[in-house]
């Protein structure tokens, strides 16, 4: 029960958290972005989400924690690897002239999704132990 527990802390963050963070007049909603890309942000929010919910299926109607955790911890990750690409594309994890919470020097849009991570490695973790006896 607690793998399946972590695994859902671990999709709630890109399926519910950072769609209520990004529907807003800095994401969603800003004049000062085309409309490409809107229409890019809210597609990448739906299909995060829907992947969201695909997973809490896997999770708790099919038991299936180390697959939810494999596709939960790639989007995870893909938020880390485009802050860390971000100097290629001149790409931000913060919103330009806004202000960051920062732990250990990195954004806490990027702190959180390692999180998730952690979150993920540990609810396979214990769901191999807990099927293995």
């Amino acid at each position: 029960m607690t793998a399946r527990i972590l695994t859902t802390i671990g999709l709630m963050v890109f399926g519910l958290l950072i769609p209520l963070l990004e529907v807003n007049p800095t994401h969603v909603f800003n004049p000062d972005w085309p409309q490409h890309a809107r229409f890019h942000n809210v597609w990448q929010l739906l299909t995060n989400t829907g992947l969201a919910l695909l997973c809490l299926w896997l999770v708790w109607a099919r038991g299936q924690i180390g697959l939810a955790a494999i596709i939960g911890g790639w989007v995870m990750a893909s938020v880390v690897l485009a802050h860390g690409l971000g100097p290629v594309y001149d790409g931000a994890v913060t919103y330009e002239g806004g202000t960051e919470l920062a732990l250990a020097g990195l954004p806490f849009g990027v702190v959180i999704p390692l999180m998730a991570m952690a979150l993920f490695a540990a609810a396979v973790a214990l769901d191999r132990r807990a099927r293995t006896g």
